[in-house]
């Protein structure tokens, strides 16, 4: 017999940890090869972990809702197979042990926070800040408080509150002279404004995206009435609502809008649609065809496809564009498209495809939504015909689509003008004006609207 560690798989350039949200499998059963053994869930996909081998659970090492990192052994498997590995050190603590030698003033600064932990309410996320299991439990255990998770500045991803930010909150107030609460309500009584101004610069910071470094102001409370209905976000909509707030709160969004002709496509695509089923078994939808136009676009402009980061630009090689894809829950979810200008026609159907079908039954990987430079969003399929959208971060401009509808449109001919039953559409260009200029915003939405109105109806494919 031998011992497989099954470890936490990378899921992405980006992706460091996860959160186990259920175990599949329990210890004994059997498992087979590419069997599910647990679920888990990153900041916006749930994903599957299966086994490498075929085998029996013989250990867990982790619970639900513990964050594992990546790379991690998180169970073990007992196999058929000759010889042994050897079994992964058990899951460490979350909390970081005090220093064998305490002092006196250590061990009464552990009597105050042992005294607070039986008063601190439990630590809930908000729809602004995401706390993680890991650092909820970790609060609990040394009495933080929730005001003080609140104020306390995060080093992770969209500002979140890592296990080493947590940590390091813990020692330094540990190592702080020690007072209880008592003693310093009376000690701030007594100390002039300016020596109370500057302790107060001491405290943890209140974590905004305000550039003049202003605490952000707190909404006003929703009071519900008796026959109201109260309904909790779920974790990805609290997610979306914390990043939609913070692109808001750090670009400087300005929007262009541009109407396009899509009639030769719209007379294209039901000439061919048909035998392209026949032929691909795929359904040539209008996405593909906008993405390709988009995808040519940031070609001809190349500085659409950036980042900022402080003071530098980040110019993208690689042109891989996001699709904004709703799910049952009404959530919406961005899989990426990667090296779309690198993809024919046929290409870019299978890939919008296969994305859009693995959204819907929620099957994305990590990987999937990972690495876009640039967003898409169809607001047409919702009967819009036109919208605002907020940009992806970090990336600097989005794409809505609106409805295409038949109107009525002046056209001009050499024999003079007339008004004809049109197909058209508009285009919503938001983009973050730190970076672009509404010469380059305007530009590029309208090459945008140049591709696809010169589309060729006798176009092969």
């Amino acid at each position: 017999m031998a011992k497989f560690e099954l470890k936490l798989p990378k899921m992405g350039e980006s992706v460091a940890e996860a959160t186990i949200t259920s175990w599949l499998k329990n210890v004994g059963d059997t498992i087979e090869a590419d069997e599910a053994v647990l679920e888990i869930a990153t900041d916006k996909v749930d994903s599957e972990v299966p086994s490498e081998v075929e085998g029996v659970l013989l250990e867990k090492l982790f619970n639900v809702d513990d964050v594992v990192q990546v790379g991690q052994t998180i169970a073990i498997i007992e196999t058929d197979a000759k010889g042994s590995v050897d079994v992964a050190t058990p899951k460490a603590e979350p909390v970081k042990e005090v220093a064998a030698a305490e002092t006196d003033s250590v061990a009464q600064v552990a009597q105050t926070v042992e005294a607070a932990k039986t008063s601190v309410a439990s630590i809930t996320s908000t729809e602004e800040r995401f706390y993680s299991p890991l650092v909820r439990n970790i609060a609990k255990q040394e009495g933080v408080s929730q005001a003080e998770l609140d104020a306390l500045s995060g080093t992770g991803k969209e500002g979140r509150v890592t296990k080493d930010d947590i940590l390091g909150y813990i020692e330094n107030r540990s190592s702080k002279q020690e007072q209880t609460p008592q003693s310093i309500q009376e000690t701030q009584q007594k100390e002039p404004k300016q020596e109370q101004s500057e302790k107060t610069q001491e405290a943890p910071k209140v974590a905004t995206n305000q550039s003049n470094g202003s605490e952000k102001t707190k909404a006003a409370p929703v009071m519900a009435g008796a026959d109201d209905e109260i309904i909790e976000l779920s974790r990805m909509g609290k997610l979306i609502a914390h990043h939609m707030v913070e692109s808001v709160q750090t670009s400087a969004h300005v929007q262009s809008f541009i109407e396009a002709d899509v009639t030769e496509i719209w007379n294209w695509r039901n000439k061919v649609k048909d035998e392209f089923l026949k032929r691909e078994g795929e359904n040539l939808t209008f996405t593909p065809i906008f993405m390709e136009a988009v995808a040519k676009a940031i070609k001809k402009f190349p500085m659409m496809n950036i980042s900022l980061q402080g003071d530098n630009i980040i110019k993208k090689k690689h042109i891989n564009l996001g699709m904004a894809a709703a799910l049952a829950d009404g959530n919406l979810i961005v899989p990426v498209i990667k090296d779309a200008d690198q993809l024919n026609l046929v290409g870019m159907t299978k890939r919008v495809n296969d994305l859009a079908n693995r959204a819907r039954l929620n099957q994305l990987k990590p990987d999937d939504i990972q690495g876009g430079t640039y967003t898409v969003t169809n607001v047409g399929t919702f009967g819009s015909i036109m919208g605002t959208p907020i940009i992806n971060q970090p990336q600097v401009g989005i794409l809505a689509l609106g409805a295409i509808r038949k109107v009525p449109a002046v056209l001009e001919t050499p024999a003079g003008d007339y008004i004809g039953i049109r197909y058209r559409m508009f285009l919503s260009h938001s983009y973050d004006h730190r970076v672009v200029n509404g010469a380059l915003g305007g530009q590029f939405v309208k090459a945008v609207k140049d591709y696809l109105e010169a589309w060729d109806p006798n176009r092969e494919i």
